[in-house]
C-alpha cells in the first residue's frame, strides 16, 4: 500500500492541499466547518505529515543527534538523560548512535546524521574524526563535544567534560597515601583523552611522590568490561613478590569486569586487594564489606549544562565563542 499523502487528504475532504496545509499547519483563516472535513479526512486515511519535505522548507527538523561511544555505559545514558530533559521541553528529540568506540564506525554516523539534517550534534568521540567534524561545523551544524576533547588548535568547539588529570591524581594520591607503592593500573585507550589525561593524573602524582613507575603494573584496554577481566588475569599472573596491593581502573565499565574476575577468584575486596575505580559501579554497592574506592562523576549535570549550550546555539543568533567547562570529580571511599 502506498504513502498516503496530503493530496489524497485534499481529495477525501474536498478542498485544495493549501487548505489542508493551512489546517494541519494552524496558519490562516479557515471556518471549522472546514476543519472538521479535513481532521475527518486525515483521520480515516490515518494520514501523517511529511516531516521531512517540512524540514526541507523550514531548514531544520528539531531533531539533535548524539554519538557515545558505548550505548550500554549508564555514564552516557545519564549524560542523554540531561540533555533531553533540557532540550525536548522545546521541541527538541535526541537520535541516539552508539560508535562502540570505532572511529570508522563514528565517521559513518557523523555522516548518517549529517544526511539526516540534524540541527546540531553531541559527540563523545573516539578520536581520529577531526577532518569529519571540520566539515560538518563548516556546513553549519553547531557539534558539541561531551567528555571528550579533539586535540585540534584550529578546532575549536563548546565542550563539558571533567578534569580528567585531577580526576587521576586525586585516586593516586588517596592510595599512595594509604600506603600503597605497587598499583595496578587499568587505563584505557590513550588514543582518547579521557584516557590519556587520567593515566597523565596518575604519573603526576606518582611524581609528586617521589615514585618510579613500573611498567609490569600497567595495563593499557579501551575501557570495555573484557579489559578488566584481562587486566585482574595479567597482574594475577605476576610473581607474589610483583603483584599490586591496589588497582585502579580508569573506567566503570572496566571496573565491572575487574570486580566479576576478583569475584570468580574468590578474592575479597578491600582485604586481599583495593580497588579504586574512576566512575561509579552500581553493583559494587552489593560488596560486603561495601563499596570501593570511586572518583565520583557528575554525567547528569554534563547533560543539562550540554543541553543549555544547545539551546543557546539553536535558539539564539548568539556568536560567543565556544565554551570549554571542566567539572571536578569528587573521590569518594
Amino acid at each position: 500500500m502506498s504513502r498516503v499523502t496530503i493530496k489524497d487528504v485534499s481529495r477525501e475532504a474536498g478542498v485544495s492541499t493549501a487548505t489542508v496545509s493551512r489546517v494541519l499547519n494552524q496558519s490562516g483563516y479557515v471556518s471549522e466547518e472546514i476543519i472538521e472535513r479535513v481532521y475527518a479526512a486525515v483521520e480515516k486515511l490515518n494520514y501523517y505529515p511529511n516531516h521531512v519535505a517540512r524540514s526541507l522548507k523550514q531548514d531544520k527538523t528539531n531533531t539533535v543527534g548524539i554519538i557515545v561511544p558505548d550505548i550500554t555505559n549508564t555514564y552516557f545514558m545519564k549524560i542523554s538523560k540531561g540533555i533531553e530533559d533540557v532540550i525536548q521541553p522545546e521541541g527538541y528529540n535526541l537520535i541516539f548512535c552508539s560508535g562502540d568506540e570505532n572511529p570508522e564506525k563514528e565517521t559513518e554516523l557523523l555522516q548518517l546524521l549529517f544526511e539526516k539534517r540534524v540541527d546540531s550534534i553531541v559527540l563523545a568521540t573516539s578520536g581520529k574524526n577531526t577532518k569529519q567534524v571540520k566539515k560538518i561545523v563548516q556546513a553549519g551544524v553547531p557539534i558539541i563535544l561531551i567528555d571528550r576533547k579533539i586535540e585540534d588548535d584550529d578546532l575549536i568547539l563548546d565542550l563539558l567534560a571533567e578534569d580528567n588529570v585531577k580526576g587521576g591524581y586525586g585516586l593516586t594520591k588517596y592510595l599512595l597515601e594509604q600506603g600503597h607503592t605497587r598499583i595496578g593500573v587499568v587505563n584505557g585507550s590513550l588514543k582518547v583523552s579521557t584516557g590519556f589525561d587520567r593515566y597523565v593524573g596518575f604519573k603526576k602524582a606518582l611524581n609528586v611522590y617521589g615514585l618510579k613507575e613500573d611498567p609490569r603494573l600497567i595495563f593499557n584496554g579501551s575501557f570495555t568490561e573484557e579489559d578488566g577481566r584481562k587486566a585482574v588475569d595479567y597482574f594475577l599472573s605476576l610473581p607474589e613478590n610483583q603483584k599490586p596491593s591496589a588497582m585502579i581502573s580508569f573506567n566503570n565499565s572496566m571496573t565491572f569486569g575487574l570486580l566479576i574476575e576478583l569475584a570468580k577468584r574468590n578474592y575479597r575486596i578491600p582485604d586481599d586487594i583495593v580497588v579504586a575505580s574512576y566512575g561509579e559501579v552500581e553493583a559494587a554497592q552489593l560488596l560486603k564489606p561495601p563499596g570501593i574506592i570511586t572518583m565520583k562523576q557528575s554525567p547528569y549535570t554534563i547533560g543539562t549544562k550540554t543541553g543549555q549550550i544547545l539551546l543557546k546555539r539553536l535558539l539564539t543568533d548568539s556568536d560567543e565563542e565556544p565554551m570549554c567547562e571542566l567539572l571536578d570529580p569528587v573521590l569518594v571511599t
